[in-house]
């Protein structure tokens, strides 16, 4: 079954991410008193008297504004306009009708779609006399609500939704699409669970979100010069070699002194959130660009996660004299700028164009497989006895050296090995430095890191 879509749509800072963050219970939208926070359309799902749907927050409209920015906000809510079933129009009590209002009512008149008004921000019976005034829209009656208290009509409002929706969206009875919107792999039906996610991070400006388009083919994220346009993390579904794949876009991470309180900053959280919540992480450079020490704080909160990873170097177009030998010079640079990343596999491309796009998808599925790989725990000791014998453990305090009897693997996602040793005591960074590289010679594991857990062998 495919859920109905439910739109939010309205001029900005009207209450929209409220609202929608009150029917999802959570704070899934950035909420900031400012206009304009939210850029990108976001889908959750929702659950109301036993119906399942999906909720959608859109950007501000500004129907007459020119700016780059304001322009693309209004591509996505028309997008979200012509996906959903029933749209909310919200509009805000205390200012009453604007000229903005009347514009975005004309606009959604012409979509043609079940329309439901939804007077935001009355939270005093004082304001109900506000009501009359959005009759003048002809869109029917305005249903008065709070979102920020969650009081007056917020209830009504949703039992209003259901009734709205065609009887055979309210029955369950429309059938799946591959072609319905994109939206949280999480609100997704059980059979169309996704198999991997990919988040995609990286420092402002980099091509974040030129990827994720790139990626699915369609303009899902808003696109600027203007560092820090991405906001919120914003996901999407795509279907990759029979697996559903899940991009997150993410908002450009700036170092901590740089980033005021506000919609940055919660920017910022949401993006550290998607490494945590990734199966994948890439990690964008911008190939005109030296490696800074932010991408190397970035790339050590991803191994902090234990995630695999792909090295992505974005605008690769841009770079004159390509050549192999240039690329492995690029990889050379991973290995010393970004130790922490050496195991990952580097993709070099430009998002403008498209080139070798696809092969994000093909080194994050490969990271993914590697990263829930087991190994034989013959073969696995076989090779630890191996490498002792090759390079003895060094001799420590009073001649005694470190010994591993054995080890097996205990976790995946990242490949966790427990080694049972003599003393724990004796063991030194660069010694399992060495145990990890001799690991990955005999088993692979590329785009993946690797734990290794010290235990000590308990005596008879």
């Amino acid at each position: 079954m495919i859920r109905p879509v439910i739109a939010i749509v309205g001029r900005p800072n009207v209450g929209k991410s409220t609202f929608f963050n009150r029917c999802v219970g959570g704070r899934e939208a950035i909420v900031y008193d400012s206009p304009g926070v939210t850029r990108d359309r976001i889908y959750r799902e929702c659950d109301w008297s036993g119906h399942e749907f999906l909720l959608v927050d859109t950007g501000g409209l500004l129907p007459d504004s020119t700016e780059e920015i304001t322009k693309q906000v209004r591509e996505q809510v028309e997008q979200a306009v012509s996906e959903c079933d029933v749209v909310v129009f919200m509009v805000d009590g205390k200012d009453g009708v604007t000229g903005a209002d009347q514009d975005v009512a004309n606009m959604l008149r012409r979509s043609k779609k079940p329309i439901l008004l939804a007077v935001n921000k009355i939270d005093d019976p004082k304001h109900n006399p506000n009501l009359l005034d959005f009759y003048s829209l002809g869109l029917g009656e305005p249903l008065a609500l709070s979102a920020l208290r969650g009081t007056g009509g917020v209830g009504d409002l949703l039992d209003r939704v259901l009734e709205t929706l065609p009887e055979k969206l309210r029955d369950g009875s429309r059938a799946p699409s591959k072609k319905d919107p994109d939206f949280d792999p999480d609100a997704a039906d059980a059979e169309e669970k996704k198999d991997f996610s990919l988040a995609i991070v990286g420092r402002p400006n980099v091509g974040k979100s030129s990827i994720v388009n790139a990626i699915s083919g369609k303009r899902r994220a808003i696109v600027t010069n203007i560092p820090g346009t991405t906001r919120d993390a914003i996901d999407s579904l795509i279907d990759f070699n029979d697996r559903t794949v899940t991009l997150i876009d993410t908002a450009g991470i700036r170092r901590k002194s740089k980033v005021d309180y506000g919609v940055e900053a919660f920017s910022v959280v949401r993006a550290l959130q998607a490494i945590e919540r990734a199966d994948v992480v890439v990690l964008v450079l911008d190939a005109n660009q030296e490696i800074a020490d932010q991408d190397q704080k970035i790339a050590q909160k991803i191994i902090d996660a234990g995630k695999a990873a792909v090295v992505v170097f974005n605008k690769w177009d841009l770079v004159s004299n390509k050549s192999s030998k240039l690329m492995n010079e690029f990889m050379e640079k991973i290995v010393m700028d970004l130790p922490h990343l050496k195991f990952a596999e580097a993709v070099f491309i430009s998002a403008q164009s498209g080139q070798r796009v696809q092969k994000i998808l093909e080194a994050s599925q490969r990271a993914y497989d590697e990263a829930r790989r087991r190994v034989n725990t013959a073969v696995f000791n076989q090779v630890i006895q191996d490498a002792q014998m090759l390079t003895p453990p060094p001799a420590g305090k009073r001649g005694r050296r470190l010994r591993i009897y054995y080890g097996t693997q205990v976790a995946v996602a990242p490949p966790s090995f427990a080694l049972f040793v003599n003393d724990e005591k004796l063991a030194g960074g660069n010694y399992l430095v060495y145990m990890e590289r001799k690991i990955r010679e005999a088993f692979g594991f590329k785009g993946t890191p690797l734990r290794l857990f010290l235990r000590p062998k308990k005596r008879d």
